[in-house]
């Protein structure tokens, strides 16, 4: 059994400590969201930084879920 394969494929419930994690790096991503949006012209440029912006925050949020 690959314990990693198990850990990165099964549900990860958030205990009060990791909630609060995830609340502030959603904050932070929503707010850089907004910086972006204000900042840079409408173009794929900008989509594509918003779409990176969101996958960065689930990964960040993986982070906290898995380990």
């Amino acid at each position: 059994m690959n314990q990693q394969i198990e850990n990165n494929f099964m549900y990860h419930k958030a205990d009060e400590v990791k909630g609060n994690k995830h609340d502030a790096v959603r904050a932070e991503c929503k707010e850089l969201a907004y910086a972006f949006d204000e900042l840079l012209p409408n173009s794929r440029e900008k989509s594509l930084a918003m779409t990176k912006l969101e996958e960065a925050m689930m990964w960040a949020n993986a982070a906290i879920a898995r380990n």
